[in-house]
């Protein structure tokens, strides 16, 4: 199975059909997912909500994401890996940025990294980039950086802040990214950045214009009951239907029911 690329994501904005990206953790979910059909898979620091418990974003370390990313890297087979660079991994110095990239392609084997930020990180991406490792850019709602922001609210609704969003996504581009997350950006702002730049944007929460779509996994499935944010689509309630086998699993146990004969071994001749 060929693995998808770079210059095929390329592509995709001028002859499409839109991207789909997912979030992935572990090797299980990675194969899952990879075998039904995404582009790419993203090993975002959500995991530090969503899987380690965290509160938010903030606390995941780069030993973490490369924990993580590495099993999913082993899980897809197709799909692109994408591994987030956590919260003050990269922001330091373009140079902190490149070791932190490079640990993710070396020991996780990324196949490129995301970051957070427009015009601050700009000489980031370029750094990276320049030193081999492809850059996706993310802007918008910034998670890791969300109390600046006033928390997890829609960006860029008046004037001067879709401006400098726009200068934002200008900006990522020409430092080399290969494509950009819009995440939290009003459908017709998201619209004019889509159709203004070279690369592909990649929307959540960003409406149907942008060039592809991605969604966390654990939002996606009902995984995740902390909260669900309004630009997510449930496709199914995993989380309902592993509460009820576990619960059977229990009645069954505590009433005798299981294990059944058919679970044992009989005794050697």
């Amino acid at each position: 199975m060929a693995k998808f690329t770079i210059p095929e994501i390329r592509d995709r904005k001028r002859r499409g059909p839109p991207l789909v990206m997912i979030t992935a953790y572990d090797y299980p979910t990675a194969r899952i997912v990879d075998q039904a059909g995404v582009d790419l898979i993203l090993v975002g620091d959500s995991l530090g909500m969503v899987c380690l418990g965290y509160p938010d974003t903030v606390p995941v370390t780069l030993d973490e994401m490369i924990h993580h990313t590495a099993a999913v890297a082993r899980g897809a087979e197709r799909a692109l890996v994408v591994g987030d660079l956590p919260f003050l991994t990269y922001q330091v110095s373009p140079q902190q940025a490149v070791e932190s990239a490079g640990r993710l392609v070396k020991e996780a084997r990324a196949d490129c990294v995301k970051l957070e930020g427009g015009r601050t990180q700009a000489d980031k991406i370029e750094a990276i980039v320049t030193a081999g490792i492809p850059v996706m850019a993310h802007i918008g709602l910034t998670p890791q950086t969300a109390t600046q922001l006033g928390g997890f609210k829609v960006q860029g609704r008046d004037a001067e802040a879709a401006r400098a969003l726009m200068e934002d996504a200008k900006a990522v581009e020409a430092a080399g990214a290969f494509a950009v997350v819009l995440e939290c950006v009003p459908t017709k702002l998201a619209t004019r950045i889509s159709q203004g730049l070279s690369i592909p944007t990649i929307g959540i929460g960003a409406g149907p214009r942008c060039d592809g779509q991605v969604l966390v996994l654990h939002d996606l499935v009902g995984l995740f009951d902390r909260f669900v944010p309004k630009f997510v689509k449930r496709y199914a309630d995993l989380g309902a239907e592993m509460r009820r086998a576990v619960e059977t699993y229990c009645t069954e146990v505590r009433e005798g029911a299981f294990p059944g004969p058919e679970h044992g071994f009989g005794e050697e001749s």
